[in-house]
């Protein structure tokens, strides 16, 4: 079975950074599409990051774009995101997802979907 496990939430004070890995087993991350959204409850779901089976198409959303860096580690089957200069908003639970069917990293994070998803990890950003 397919497994997404995510790491390295917490709580930072504003302007802290955080760096998320989503290591993965079922699957080898390097043939899929990879994506980092959050989804505070009772929210709606919001593609942060994602980045396609090619290293150099990735995608930011205007919120976290500057701040954040998505990337991988083929031989560690992981992906991170690492977050800096994080404020208020950034304060969410984190998934990451994978799918191989988005064409784009954009794409992806665009429609806010994928084929597998990891239980999430927690960012609290406080003073």
């Amino acid at each position: 079975q397919v497994q997404l496990v995510e790491s390295g939430g917490g709580l930072v004070q504003p302007g802290g950074s955080l760096r998320l890995s989503c290591a993965a087993s079922g699957i080898t991350l390097d043939n899929y599409a990879i994506g980092w959204f959050r989804q505070a409850p009772g929210l709606e779901r919001e593609g942060v990051s994602c980045i396609g089976v090619s290293d150099g198409d990735t995608y930011y959303a205007d919120s976290v774009k500057g701040r954040f860096t998505i990337s991988r580690d083929n031989a560690k089957n992981t992906v991170y995101l690492q977050m800096n200069s994080l404020n208020f908003g950034d304060s969410n639970v984190y998934y990451c997802a994978a799918d191989k069917h988005p064409p784009t990293g954009q794409v992806m994070c665009v429609f806010r979907a994928a084929e597998y998803w990891g239980q999430g990890t927690p960012v609290t950003v406080s003073s």
